[in-house]
């Protein structure tokens, strides 16, 4: 990693299917799972959609995701992306995840094919400084 700075990283998933609070329930999961990572240890918070009226509170809408600077950075993306990864092999395979940079720059991974290998160059790619906002155009498979 590249950043001089601490950066967010918000991770959003999408179920694949019809169920509602399934991404939610997804969303949950992984929270708690990341939460067990040392490295990302305090790094981790939920962060709620806003109060529709008529709603007693806002839903689970994403995880956020502090990464410091330098080496703390990049043993946080590696825990972060070995976390992912074997989260993944634990989930049904219509599951998809929405990372999203603080530049707005997003990279969608697909739980079918989680390459572990690319998925840190993605991460890496997506928090480095330097480059254009934008969306990515691959994605992690």
């Amino acid at each position: 990693m590249t950043s001089a700075t601490s950066q967010q990283l918000r991770i959003r998933t999408d179920s694949g299917s019809d169920e509602t609070g399934r991404a939610a329930d997804e969303l949950r999961s992984l929270f708690g799972w990341l939460r067990h990572e040392d490295a990302l240890r305090g790094r981790v918070h939920v962060e709620h959609a806003p109060i529709s009226p008529g709603e007693m509170g806002g839903g689970l809408d994403a995880l956020v995701v502090a990464i410091g600077p330098g080496g703390v950075g990049a043993a946080a993306v590696g825990a972060l992306v070995g976390a992912l990864a074997t989260w993944f092999q634990h989930r049904r395979s219509d599951l998809r995840i929405t990372l999203t940079s603080e530049s707005g720059r997003t990279v969608e991974v697909d739980g079918k094919r989680v390459d572990v290998p690319v998925l840190v160059e993605v991460v890496e790619r997506l928090l480095a400084d330097g480059e254009a906002s934008g969306d990515e155009e691959g994605t992690a498979q």
